[in-house]
């Protein structure tokens, strides 16, 4: 019995496509989109409070400190994942702020409630409003900002693994460095 050599060419096309994929998927640099803010001084912060909770103001993010802006919802799985991080780095004394994003401010509560609150202040952002002005593609979304208020670096995704370690850390440290 003789194949059809034409038999063989959606199994090569299926095998080619999966290790393009595969290569893509090893490289982990899917919090490399591009910011055009990175090295930009931050955008004016305008929204609204959450809850009774501690509200999030642009006087607060321009203070000369240096600190994490962090765009998270309670419906966001990843946004579970990166948590214990960003309460770890609110242990240390670093100001992280909280933007709630397209989210029911009540599930947000509820979210703090059950895992904790790592934010030394949050606002809400239900339409989008602030996110697109920062240039947010979905949460979770992170940024590093520094003393002289101006965002030193974006990490798109969760803040967990390499994107974590090999990453933020290092630029948050060169950060309160210098």
């Amino acid at each position: 019995m003789k194949i059809n050599p034409l038999v063989l060419i959606p199994p090569a096309v299926f095998v080619a496509i999966a290790g393009f994929f595969a290569i893509g998927m090893m490289r982990g640099d899917d919090a490399g989109l591009p910011s055009t803010l990175v090295g930009q001084e931050l955008p004016p912060t305008n929204i609204t409070a959450l809850a009774d909770l501690p509200p999030l103001t642009d006087a607060a993010l321009r203070d000369g400190q240096v600190k994490v802006v962090n765009f998270w919802a309670s419906w966001c799985a990843p946004c579970r994942l990166e948590h214990p991080n960003l309460m770890e780095l609110s242990e240390t004394g670093l100001p992280v702020y909280g933007v709630n994003y397209r989210d029911n401010p009540d599930d947000a509560v509820k979210f703090l409630a059950e895992l904790g609150n790592p934010f030394t202040a949050i606002g809400t952002d239900p339409q989008a409003r602030l996110g697109l002005e920062w240039g947010v593609y979905g949460v979770p979304e992170t940024f590093l900002v520094g003393a002289d208020g101006k965002i030193i670096q974006r990490i798109a995704g969760p803040l967990v693994g390499g994107l974590y370690d090999n990453r933020f850390r290092p630029a948050l440290d060169a950060a309160l460095n210098n």
